[in-house]
Parts: structure tokens; sequence; C-alpha cells
């Protein structure tokens, strides 16, 4: 990514990305929420947490960049090393631990930006908040993104920050959710706010989540986070013993994230939008989120294994489908 950077400061140097990286106008072009999405495949969250290379990402081909989760104060996140790869699954395993400089050097960086793509804010609360006092942390987030971000995520499914998936459980989510809509509707423009869900989740779990979305009215789900299970996996159980705890994502993800995606498409009939995430490394993974019932689609591990091209490659997949 500073190579990136490097090469986007130089003559011609943002031509030269354009023309190997960027899709070509392929009638890829999404609207959503209002917003209107060059194509529908985005950055994840997690990659350029602390908006470093917006506009880099930009020249990249994205059609959206969702930067985060950044929370209130800068933390380091969890010891190093917390980073993992595992080739012989085309998968990662992370514990970060919301590693970030904080929400106010984010959204500074975000006032100076100079290509118009569409960004997400991506929030989520400091690990020595409780999670009585988890919404202030939101709060504050929203707040300090809101002028700067197209549209919000908020962050409750994270298996890397201590106690907090238990935000998802029906009546804490419903309690955050509900506040940050209010203080969402008191703008004079209010933005999306979208909720990160956890792939973990059963199907009443799934069920609850549906009934909260239409309850607060939220914009939309992405789905989905990465997961604490290991099913599956060629990686010896040796290997995986000494990484140890944090969330897994690439390739082994992806059925899972299909299945929740369709059951949440299937059972709210299709009203509620969904942001796809998990296991995204070809065209044929895009479009099968897509015909699951999602409208946009994120990568992360599958740009960690594909490089820089993924985005193209994907656009030009889609747009000689049926």
């Amino acid at each position: 990514m500073h190579g990136l950077k490097v090469v986007n400061a130089l003559p011609f140097g943002k031509n030269v990305l354009d023309g190997i990286c960027r899709p070509k106008n392929n009638g890829l072009e999404r609207k959503l929420w209002g917003l209107t999405f060059a194509n529908p495949v985005g950055l994840a969250a997690g990659f350029d947490k602390d908006a470093r290379f917006i506009d880099e990402l930009a020249h990249l081909g994205f059609g959206f960049v969702e930067i985060g989760t950044v929370t209130p104060l800068p933390q380091p996140g969890n010891d190093q090393p917390r980073l993992f790869r595992l080739p012989q699954d085309e998968a990662l395993i992370n514990r970060m631990g919301f590693n970030n400089e904080g929400v106010r050097a984010a959204a500074k960086r975000l006032q100076k930006r100079k290509s118009n793509i569409i960004v997400g804010g991506n929030i989520g609360k400091n690990k020595l908040t409780p999670n009585e006092e988890a919404v202030s942390d939101y709060e504050k987030c929203f707040h300090a993104l809101f002028d700067v971000v197209d549209y919000f995520v908020v962050n409750v499914s994270s298996p890397n920050t201590p106690g907090l998936r238990a935000l998802q459980e029906k009546e804490p989510l419903k309690q955050l959710l509900h506040h940050l809509q209010m203080l969402n509707n008191q703008q004079s423009k209010p933005k999306p706010i979208l909720l990160k869900i956890a792939p973990d989740l059963t199907t009443e779990q799934l069920d609850d989540i549906i009934e909260i979305v239409r309850e607060t009215e939220l914009a939309g789900l992405v789905a989905t986070n990465t997961t604490i299970s290991r099913e599956g996996l060629t990686t010896p159980q040796s290997e995986l013993d000494r990484i140890g705890m944090g969330g897994l994502s690439g390739r082994p993800m992806r059925e899972r994230a299909t299945e929740v995606i369709r059951y949440i498409s299937q059972k709210s009939g299709g009203t509620i939008p969904i942001i796809a995430v998990g296991g995204i490394f070809t065209a044929a993974d895009a479009q099968e989120k897509l015909d699951a019932g999602a409208s946009l689609v994120q990568v992360y591990t599958g740009f960690i294994y594909e490089g820089p091209t993924i985005v193209k490659k994907i656009c030009q997949g889609l747009s000689t489908q049926p």
C-alpha cells in the first residue's frame, strides 16, 4: 500500500493505475440509499482502518471503501503477531482488536481526500469501555464521522474485542440502534446506517436481527464478519493451535456467508438491502452473493490473495453474466 502511494504521487502514476486496475464503464452502476456506486465491488472494513489510502484505493477501481473499525480513542489493538495467512485454505486469521488511531484522526484524513469514491464508516467501541457504556462510544464515532462518510456500519460482531458480541443480543442491540437512529433523524440529511453481523448466529438470532432491522428502520445489513469456527480447514490442526484465537476469513467463509444472506433475503422478502462479504475471490463468487439477495459485495481476503486487479476481474466477469 505504501508502494501504491508512491506510484499514485508520480506524474502519470494515477493514469497507469487506472489503466491496469480500474474496470471499464461496463453498466455495473448501482443506486442504493440515494447513493450511486460506480460498481458493486467494495473494500471491506479492516483493511484501511485509519482512512490512509482512500485516493489510492479509488484508482484500484473499488466502487466504495469502508474504513475502520474506528473507536473514539486511539488504541493499539491486541499483541502481535495477530494476523496469519492460511495459504492452503486461501484464508486469514486475525485478532487485530480494533487497532486504530481514533475516530478524529480518520475524520481529518477524510476531510482532505481528493477522490469522490463512496466511503463507509465502520464504528465500534474501545476495548476498555464497558458494554453498559458502549452506546456513548458509538455516538461519539457517529458525530465525528457524520460529515465525512456516506454511510455507517455498526460493528458489534468482531470476535476480537472481549464481550463485544454480547451487544448482538436482542435488547442491547435494539437500544444501541434506536439511539443511533434517533441521532441520525435529528440531522437535516440522515445517513444510511447498517449493521454488520457475525456468521456464527443461529437461525433464531437471525430472525431477531430481521425483526430489529425492521423495528429500528435500519438501512440494511453487512453479512458477514469473520467466524470463530475452524470447520473444514485443510491447514493442519497443529498450525491452528499455534496460531490460536481470532476471526477466520477467506475461501472457507464463502458458503456460510451465502447461506446467511440467502436466509435473510428470503425471510425478509428481499426488503433488507445486504452488503455481502465472505469468501469473494472471483466474479462467480460475487455473482453467487448477488443471486442470494445481496445488493453489493465487499472483498478483503480475496484482495490479499488475488492482488490489485481483483476489482477489474470481478467486474469484467459480472458484466458478461446473462
